[in-house]
């Protein structure tokens, strides 16, 4: 199983210039049998690198970044990347590896590691080489770094006349070597782990191969007879059950601590123990578990929750559901279920959990106690290149046609939640600014206009001998026409954010006859900006503070302001990074980003903007 992870996630329509070679290069080190188990994060951008001829450098931490603005075809980016892992996998980082001296001449030690990495690609014949082969150019055994480092210091001196690094020839592409890395006698090096592994695999795929047997031949277990019970046998879950790859991998479970099982909805990969011991009932249980998990969509509505209770809450809903429609046998272990939750949603079980934080956090998952089954965004792989309908869209339709299916075809009872949620994920969400514009039609309800001779209508002129009234606002029913917005600009609050939501305020209090919004700024203390047009909001308000974040006060001051209405409603504008006491004793509602969350539960509604301008970025 690859431990090779591409963080990065781009919509079709946005894939930046210059990204197809970087892709094309790590789907061929995620095809091969060594570099595809090594360990690494790769991000496509030019953080830590210098120079426009700069390819790509490696932090301490495992994170790869490469400039995609480079004109690497695809082969030369494989080897790049090949070459930033196997600093990781070589050790290069660790303290106990580095000759003495090394933080006074970290760019020789840089060299030295860059030739004995190219040394190694170039007896693998692996990728197209950027550097001719070292062996040619110094009279050395290349098979030990410390002893290249050594001649390098005597032959070259301090600063080595080339680098062979994949940053500019003045930089270094190994980043964090003034500070390495020190392994306790109990700790590990992750990345050299594995590289044992990936070592073990190749020899084990060429010995297969060399048999004339297939190394990824489908294995027949009781965990694949339970996963093709569910494509004959129910098609509720038929759909998603076609699309998720089984993977039973002890030695992945146990790098991953996964007692049981675990999904990676990005992936469509389930993970499987199959060290556990569980039966053919009982496995059909733990898959419909994880197919559920995915298809609901759980790893994309958490919404700022804490991602182990969150997955707990789901876990009582989808065992309750399971248990419900009778789908095989529930397991001794990892099975969270309770009578007294039963037809309850997700989210009002994660309220009752977060009141009894400590006792939850010991419960366990499938995956093993302190652990969440749900990977997600979170999962152990890259976040793929997204082409064409995306996988959650995959996952609502899959699970919408296959109730149609059922239903149709009377195949068994369906928990009545169950049916409810898969009917609501079908539908599209309503976009934040309908949302907001609601809330604007309850607080502000059309003005009745009142006739009037003391100023006459437009069509007066056309008939001067018949007195035509006009229809006007009374100025007493736009009084009270107001309401105050609680803007917190706190350090965490992003300004692109602030603006966004300022804008759409401003539009709907024009058409909704809103005559003056009251305005608090927040951070440490409370700033009243008094009473503004909606036109000036969007345009000509100057934010001030950017210190931390109290929003009581500001809040107070509005309901004590004589001069303002006691019917008006309030509007916070914050990121959720808030006191967890806040009071606010009249009609309100929240506007947060996407993703975030209220450190409490809201009384009053909340929406969710986003930003997708940033997003792009």
């Amino acid at each position: 199983m690859a431990y090779l992870r591409r963080k990065y996630y781009y919509r079709e329509e946005d894939v930046p210039k210059g990204l197809t070679s970087l892709n094309a290069g790590f789907d061929i080190l995620s095809t091969h049998p060594l570099f595809s188990q090594l360990k690494g994060n790769i991000f496509p951008k030019t953080s830590h690198l210098n120079g426009k001829d700069a390819f790509c450098c490696v932090t301490k931490s495992g994170e790869i970044f490469a400039n995609i603005a480079s004109s690497l075809d695809a082969n030369e980016w494989a080897y790049a990347l090949a070459h930033s892992l196997l600093h990781l996998a070589f050790g290069h980082f660790d303290k106990d590896k580095m000759p003495q001296g090394i933080e006074v001449y970290p760019g020789v030690w840089n060299k030295a590691c860059d030739i004995f990495v190219t040394r190694f690609l170039a007896d693998i014949k692996f990728g197209k080489s950027l550097f001719p082969d070292p062996a040619t150019e110094y009279s050395i055994r290349l098979n030990d770094e410390v002893k290249i480092y050594d001649y390098l210091l005597k032959a070259e001196g301090t600063t080595p006349k080339q680098s062979l690094g994949l940053n500019t020839t003045d930089s270094l592409d190994m980043i964090g070597l003034n500070t390495p890395v020190f392994y306790k006698k109990s700790e590990k090096n992750e990345y050299a782990e594995a590289f044992s592994y990936a070592i073990t695999h190749s020899i084990k795929k060429a010995v297969s191969e060399v048999g004339g047997h297939d190394f990824y031949k489908k294995k027949d277990t009781v965990v694949t007879k339970a996963s093709e019970w569910f494509l004959s046998h129910y098609p509720l879950l038929g759909g998603l059950a076609s699309s998720f790859k089984i993977i039973e991998d002890i030695d992945f479970c146990h790098k991953y601590e996964i007692h049981i099982a675990a999904v990676d909805a990005r992936q469509g990969e389930i993970y499987i123990n199959p060290s556990c011991g569980l039966t053919m009932e009982e496995w059909k249980f733990v898959l419909a578990h994880e197919y559920l998990h995915a298809g609901l969509c759980h790893h994309e509505r958490c919404q700022g929750r804490d991602r182990y209770l969150w997955n707990i809450a789901c876990d009582y809903v989808i065992n309750d559901w399971l248990h419900e429609m009778r789908i095989g046998d529930m397991p001794q272990e990892g099975l969270l279920y309770d009578e007294d939750l039963h037809n309850m949603s997700a989210e009002a079980i994660y309220d009752l959990i977060i009141k009894q934080m400590r006792k939850f956090k010991k419960h366990a998952t499938f995956r093993g106690y302190g652990q969440g089954d749900i990977w997600g965004n979170h999962g152990p792989h890259f976040e793929g290149l997204g082409r064409g309908i995306t996988l959650d869209d995959f996952f609502r339709n899959s699970l919408r046609e296959g109730l149609d299916y059922h239903i149709s075809h009377s195949r068994g009872y369906l928990p009545a939640g169950l049916v409810e949620e898969i009917r609501a994920l079908s539908m599209p969400p309503i976009p934040w600014e309908v949302q907001l514009g609601k809330w604007f039609d309850e607080q502000f309800p059309p003005l009745e206009k009142h006739r009037t001779y003391a100023r006459p209508s437009r069509r007066q002129g056309s008939t001067p001998d018949i007195p035509r009234p006009s229809y006007v606002l009374q100025e007493k029913d736009l009084e009270s026409r107001t309401f105050g917005v609680v803007i917190d600009t706190s350090g965490s609050m992003c300004s692109s954010q602030i603006g966004l939501a300022l804008g759409a305020i401003a539009s709907y209090a024009v058409s909704k006859d809103v005559p003056f919004v009251r305005i608090i700024f927040c951070d440490a203390e409370a700033t009243d900006a008094g009473y503004m047009a909606p036109e000036d909001i969007a345009g000509r308000v100057e934010i001030t503070g950017r210190g931390g974040t109290i929003l009581q006060p500001g809040v107070d001051s509005l309901e004590r302001a004589k001069d303002f209405p006691v019917t008006g409603p309030i509007l916070i504008i914050t990121d959720g990074y808030i006191e967890e006491n806040l009071k606010v004793k009249r009609e309100h509602a929240y506007l947060i980003p996407n993703g975030n969350r209220l450190p409490f539960r809201a009384e009053g509604k909340v929406f969710y903007m986003e930003n997708k301008d940033k997003e792009k970025e």
